[in-house]
């Protein structure tokens, strides 16, 4: 690639004694591995750079499934992400890492991200809001066309006192069965907005996405929540905060 695109660190870590393989999330080539080579020495200028939540200006080369690293340039300083929104930021990066096939854009879901991480570092609100945008925005951007606004059984609208229950790739049907599956009218108008106006309707967006997400992320337990509750335990008089 000859041109500069905007990027984010997901992860990174050694290659040898001086270098470093990164998984960058691109503005128009979305997940791209790279290999910076010497980017660990005492005398590299992308040591400091090569930072999650550092806005990245990058450019590489290479046809491979790993790429070189030609160059970097913070275009500002990392976003402020301290104490437990850190790990709700190491969950978003975990998550891309994850579900992203390597070479595919997302330039809609790029912006879905930079303004995630941007809500996460203003901390005027619980993190758990921006996440279960994100986590819609994601499942969206893959492909994952429910539809919450109308059963799949009759076609017809969904009511708010109704309850529907998920079914793998089929939707939301109108049942009398209420248990982990089971959604109401209101909820489900809340995930279509992407809005969640009271802590019930936010619950159930948490629920439902741990439930969609769970076939792409398969059966290996993310390690950012695992670090998360890890955290939560050391400073058990904050737990109000969870990915």
């Amino acid at each position: 690639m000859d041109g500069w695109q905007r990027a984010f660190v997901l992860h990174g870590r050694p290659y040898s004694e001086t270098s470093l393989l990164l998984d960058f999330f691109t503005e128009h080539e979305g997940r791209v591995r790279v290999l910076a080579k010497g980017a660990r020495s005492r005398r590299s200028n992308l040591k400091g750079c090569l930072q999650p939540f550092t806005p990245l200006l990058v450019r590489w080369s290479g046809r491979g499934e790993i790429k070189t690293l030609r160059d970097a340039e913070p275009v500002s300083l990392a976003l402020p992400l301290t104490g437990s929104v850190l790990y709700s930021g190491l969950y978003v990066n975990e998550l891309l890492s994850r579900v992203l096939e390597q070479g595919t854009a997302y330039p809609a879901l790029f912006f879905d991200y930079l303004q995630c991480l941007q809500v996460l570092a203003a901390s005027e609100y619980t993190p758990e809001y921006a996440l279960r945008r994100f986590e819609l925005s994601v499942l969206n951007n893959m492909g994952y066309g429910v539809d919450y606004l109308h059963c799949a059984g009759s076609g017809e609208p969904v009511t708010d006192t109704m309850t529907y229950r998920y079914r793998e790739e089929k939707g939301f049907i109108a049942s009398l069965v209420v248990d982990h599956y089971s959604f109401t009218g209101n909820e489900l108008k809340a995930l279509a907005a992407r809005e969640f106006p009271d802590p019930a309707t936010l619950k159930a967006a948490k629920r439902f996405t741990r439930i969609a997400l769970q076939p792409y992320l398969g059966g290996k337990p993310l390690k950012s929540r695992e670090l998360f509750h890890q955290f939560v335990r050391r400073n058990t008089g904050n737990t109000n905060q969870k990915n």
